[in-house]
């Protein structure tokens, strides 16, 4: 029979990502750095929240699915049916990752030669003649 861990009040059940290494730019992270990297996981379970929550409209931020990030050292690891899995309040997870289809700052516009955005690292293409 297969255990499944339902999370009491504020809490979420998280199933870790392996952590990516390597950066865009190619650069690799080594392991045992000072500060451990935010960790990438997604969410199996959520509690019902806290019961005071109803009363000022309050509702839980996160649903089973989303992909969120936590500090490494958010939560208890416990292990259930030889899964590793993070409980922690869900005001430790520092945010959920949305796809976005166009650059907030950007808006996929054309770029012009020798311009870049800042925020999603597309370059303008050089013109050939």
């Amino acid at each position: 029979m297969r255990n499944q861990l339902r999370p009491l009040f504020d809490r979420v059940v998280i199933k870790e990502l392996d952590p990516d290494r390597v950066r865009r730019s190619g650069l690799l992270v080594p392991p045992g750095s000072d500060e451990p990297p935010p960790q990438h996981g997604i969410v199996l379970a959520v509690g019902p929240g806290l019961d005071w929550w109803d009363h000022v409209g309050v509702h839980m931020p996160v649903r089973p699915g989303d992909h969120v990030v936590f500090p490494a050292a958010a939560g208890t690891w416990v292990e259930v049916d030889e899964e590793r899995l993070l409980v922690c309040r869900v005001g430790e997870l520092l945010g959920v990752l949305e796809q976005v289809e166009q650059c907030p700052a950007c808006g996929g516009r054309a770029l012009g030669p020798q311009e870049s955005c800042p925020v999603c690292g597309r370059e303008g293409s050089v013109a050939s003649s």
